[in-house]
């Protein structure tokens, strides 16, 4: 089973294929979510598309929407026969189109039918099945209609449960405006976690940085990140060491880059578009000189004719050479390009 003690959160247009493996060059341990995907797709679509992923990402879990035990029972099945290792579903969005299909945070008012889900996808597959759910929704939002869900959730079975921190509204907020608006309860994701010992809990929302990460892990089982991460890749270069007792070496942006740069040329062999795979490395240089320029190379360079994944490095290049240059003037300094790995070692 993977250890969830730092996770990185299913996010739609964020948590790609490329994304994932990208992260896994700066952090082995933690765990990584696929963006959502419908059941429907999944057991109807084109599956190999939507579902492949490289060896390296593992442990990775798959995050599914829907509503129809059956359906999700045959998702399940299939995720776990192209191995991943979590299957996770999705009781926290509140977008209009995945309540028109009936799922996401709306079937928080329907505990039944997502009992009856996990009950079905246990039955399919030994690989666990999660459930990444909200505090409540609307003006269903006490503690104890909370407990009531997580009663019998986990009464078919679900051992993990993701909170995120906020309630949902499910009329009249974006999805955007429902990470931001409801205010943050984290006091009664610990709550839960002390009223459910046995249960898993994982905290959602908020939460940027490892140090609020262990502050958090005092007082539940995980934390899940979520956009702080592409805002700032490089926050997980320390997570293996500081949450996982890792004593492998630390990386480097260099070595990260040179790594994504030989997975881009893999890609592209394949038809990938070079703009696709470098939008996920805006967040690998956040706070350093030079950044905006690595950014626009990251951008608009990668869209140029002729365009190569040594692009990356050579960005690198030039911007950790800008470093050294900046810190050589200024007094008592050793220079920028060790302060820009400082952070991973």
């Amino acid at each position: 089973m993977p250890s969830r003690r730092l996770s990185v959160a299913p996010m739609m247009d964020y948590t790609d294929h490329h994304a994932r493996y990208l992260l896994r060059l700066i952090s082995r341990r933690t765990l990584l979510y696929t963006e959502m995907v419908t059941a429907a797709a999944v057991v109807h679509g084109d599956t190999a598309r939507l579902l492949a992923f490289d060896a390296a990402e593992h442990p990775v879990a798959l995050q599914l929407g829907g509503a129809d035990p059956a359906e999700m029972a045959q998702a399940a099945c299939i995720g776990a026969e192209f191995g991943y290792d979590e299957i996770n579903l999705n009781i926290g969005c509140p977008s209009d189109r995945v309540q028109s299909g009936r799922f996401g945070a709306c079937l928080m008012a329907e505990p039944d039918t997502v009992a009856d889900c996990v009950r079905a996808m246990r039955a399919q597959t030994d690989v666990p099945v999660t459930v990444k759910t909200r505090i409540g929704i609307d003006h269903r939002d006490s503690y104890e209609e909370l407990c009531a869900f997580v009663d019998k959730v986990a009464e078919a079975g679900c051992e993990t449960f993701i909170v995120h921190a906020r309630k949902a509204w499910l009329q009249g907020l974006s999805p955007k405006q429902n990470r931001e608006i409801p205010p943050l309860d984290y006091p009664r994701v610990h709550r839960l976690k002390r009223d459910y010992p046995e249960l898993e809990i994982i905290i959602n929302g908020g939460i940027r940085s490892l140090d609020e990460t262990e502050r958090e892990l005092a007082e539940v089982d995980g934390v899940m990140i979520g956009r702080a991460v592409f805002d700032d890749l490089w926050m997980l270069a320390e997570a293996d060491r500081r949450l996982f007792g890792s004593a492998d070496p630390l990386p480097t942006r260099r070595a990260v880059l040179q790594a994504y740069a030989e997975y881009c040329d893999r890609e592209l062999a394949r038809g990938t578009r070079l703009p696709h795979l470098t939008r996920h490395l805006m967040g690998l240089v956040q706070g350093l000189p030079g950044a905006r320029r690595f950014r626009r190379r990251m951008s608009e360079d990668a869209r140029g004719p002729g365009a190569e994944p040594e692009l990356l490095v050579r960005a690198w290049d030039e911007l950790e050479a800008g470093m050294g240059a900046v810190g050589a003037t200024r007094s008592g300094s050793c220079g920028y390009a060790a302060a820009g790995e400082s952070r991973a070692g």
